[in-house]
């Protein structure tokens, strides 16, 4: 279905840059300032160029030089300029200087905003691509409080002047969206990449606040951009907030639990707690520059089919109460997972996982696209300063615990297993209760399902109260009773 613009332009199912930002420029209640610095003036050139923008633009400003940066918006402590802190000065910054030199009495309805880039394009070296920090802080009633969109971008492309151009769509995009899509947060998301694909640029964080998302949760928004293909890993905090992975992990000793965490279990929190203390306890580890993460793979969350939302929160909302930070990948390979932190940090990284999951590393099916087969994968995998930590498994058959003493891998892979066995690259993590050794997420999960007692027990303490208090993983109360 088309629309019809004044001026006769047609917008498809997916307006063009042009048609968004005169859409943007004929609402007379938009009014605002653009603040872009790095990458030239490239957003507001779109509303300048589409006509109407006389009621649209206060202010345009590109602040390049360092000096007269500071001079406007301050210093920031750490001396950087591409940050989500200096994003954040920007906007507060100029919606101040709005409100103080417009009286509110002469322009009684105008919905003020101020929309802010500061980002780094590719560099003369072509070794780092470039990235920075978007934003836009946006009223949608005069009489309301702002509104925040905040997102971190990294650059694909290899050239300063398609960069530039990306960026101005993106920014025409997330203004478009902060006005008309606002009340659909997941279609705004998807909105980002309106004419532009994703091999030009990654998404890898985003926040929303503000009166008009009180009910948007930031965890779900995370998720959507590793389902949407909008990046490959994200990553947010205890409380709920997003944040960026590259900052969070930038040279920093890495500690790695994988599972289901559905729920997460005291087998879950007694495997952390153990490969917690063995790994700072490693020469090369501080505990200060350690960070722990609690790591979910898209396709564990999509392992019955359709990746369920809810059931996805219900797994967050227990481990931020737990105070971890969370992690949400498309790595379902551990070497590209490892390769991922690699990235951004060369100091030892650990891994924490059961035997079960470790034997399944060994197993070939899962390296049939490697040329170098399961050799390059390992040789990614354990190149780097990595160690496994591993939590034993109890034979439901037998009752035999299996360690890395008497673990059993295909006969292939025998001696592959002993190299890195004796290289100190796996190590058994001994000091674990047996008394939770059966304890297993998916029994938690049905016996809550079908109304059966005695799950409580199998949880980290306050755990259960708070599946029971908020209903989650379909808790029912009433079910418990009826089966008294």
């Amino acid at each position: 279905m088309a629309l019809k613009l004044k001026g006769d332009i047609e917008i498809n199912d997916i307006p063009t840059s042009k048609a968004k930002a005169l859409k943007v420029n004929l609402n007379k209640y938009i009014y605002g300032t653009f603040a872009e610095i790095g990458a030239g003036q490239e957003t507001v050139r779109h509303f300048f160029r589409a006509g109407g923008a006389s009621g649209t633009i206060a202010k345009a400003m590109s602040a390049y030089d360092k000096d007269f940066s500071n001079a406007v918006y301050g210093v920031e402590d750490d001396g950087r300029y591409v940050t989500e802190d200096r994003l954040k000065r920007m906007l507060t910054y100029e919606i101040e200087l709005t409100e103080d030199r417009l009286s509110r009495k002469k322009h009684p309805n105008k919905m003020f905003f101020s929309y802010a880039n500061t980002v780094t394009t590719i560099d003369f070296a072509r070794k780092f691509k470039g990235h920075g920090w978007v934003g836009i802080k946006f009223q949608l009633d005069p009489l309301e409080d702002y509104n925040e969109i905040i997102l971190h971008l990294r650059f694909k492309e290899t050239d300063a002047k398609l960069q530039q151009e990306t960026l101005g769509i993106l920014g025409v995009n997330l203004i478009y969206g902060a006005y008309y899509l606002n009340d659909k947060p997941k279609e705004l998301l998807k909105s980002l990449y309106d004419n532009l694909h994703k091999v030009q640029l990654e998404i890898d964080m985003i926040n929303f606040s503000g009166p008009r998302f009180s009910y948007v949760d930031n965890r779900l928004m995370s998720l959507l951009l590793v389902r949407n293909g909008m990046t490959n890993a994200v990553m947010f905090g205890p409380d709920g907030n997003n944040l960026l992975p590259a900052q969070q992990l930038y040279k920093a000793n890495i500690l790695a639990l994988r599972g289901s965490f559905r729920p997460v279990t005291k087998v879950n929190m007694n495997m952390y707690k153990l490969a917690e203390e063995m790994f700072i306890n490693e020469n090369k580890v501080s505990k200060k520059n350690t960070k722990i993460i609690f790591e979910i793979t898209l396709t564990n969350l999509s392992a019955e089919g359709e990746i369920d939302e809810r059931d996805f929160l219900d797994r967050a909302e227990l481990l931020c109460s737990l105070g971890q930070h969370v992690m949400i990948t498309n790595y379902q390979e551990y070497y590209k997972l490892v390769e991922y932190f690699s990235e951004f940090t060369k100091a030892r990284i650990g891994l924490a996982m059961g035997v079960y999951s470790f034997v399944q590393i060994f197993d070939e099916k899962y390296y049939r696209n490697l040329s170098g087969g399961i050799l390059e994968a390992f040789g990614k995998l354990f190149f780097k300063d990595l160690k496994v930590y591993l939590y034993p498994l109890k034979d439901q058959r037998t009752g035999e615990i299996k360690t890395s003493e008497n673990l059993k891998v295909h006969p292939r892979m025998k001696e592959l297993y002993k190299f890195f066995k004796y290289n100190g690259k796996v190590v058994d993590i001994k000091d674990y209760d047996p008394e939770i050794l059966e304890v297993f997420s998916r029994t938690v999960l049905d016996m809550i399902a079908n109304g059966k007692n005695g799950w409580e027990e199998m949880l980290p303490i306050g755990i259960a109260e708070i599946i029971k208090d908020q209903r989650l993983f379909g808790y029912s109360r009433r079910k418990f009773e009826q089966l008294k």
